[in-house]
């Protein structure tokens, strides 16, 4: 939740691949005061059935940039499993492509930032959603 003095993120992972929410892909948000400032870890969650992550940590007072990491090589890789197993003549090379996605925007105190990632095997779009 943003406060005047705070910012506020939230996100959510659509496989655009199977036009369904990814669900249980790590994600981590860091956060830092300025350009030139260490980036601080603040903690995680993992997406839900709906592919949303509802529990990430506010950043703190200050905070000019976030960024969201997403370990998404795991998901893919239990994807891909789960299609051999139902499918094994459909392999393919097993090479996860993108094994993980960085997403670093400025924030303004006081405002709420919801950050999709639209997710395939061999690429990924983002934008700032409502």
């Amino acid at each position: 939740m943003s406060t005047s003095t705070t910012a506020s993120v939230s996100t959510h992972i659509l496989d655009t691949s199977a036009g369904r929410p990814a669900e249980g892909v790590a994600v981590r948000l860091s956060a830092r005061a300025g350009r030139d400032a260490d980036w601080r870890g603040l903690g995680g969650s993992a997406t839900d059935a709906d592919g949303r992550c509802k529990d990430l940590p506010a950043p703190p007072e200050g905070t000019t940039h976030v960024r969201l990491d997403f370990a998404v090589e795991p998901y893919f890789e239990k994807k891909q499993a789960d299609a051999q197993q139902d499918a094994p003549a459909n392999r393919d090379s097993g090479a996860v492509f993108f094994p993980e996605v960085a997403i670093t925007f400025a924030v303004t105190p006081g405002e709420h930032y919801h950050v999709p990632l639209l997710l395939n095997p061999f690429g990924y779009s983002v934008y700032r959603g409502s």
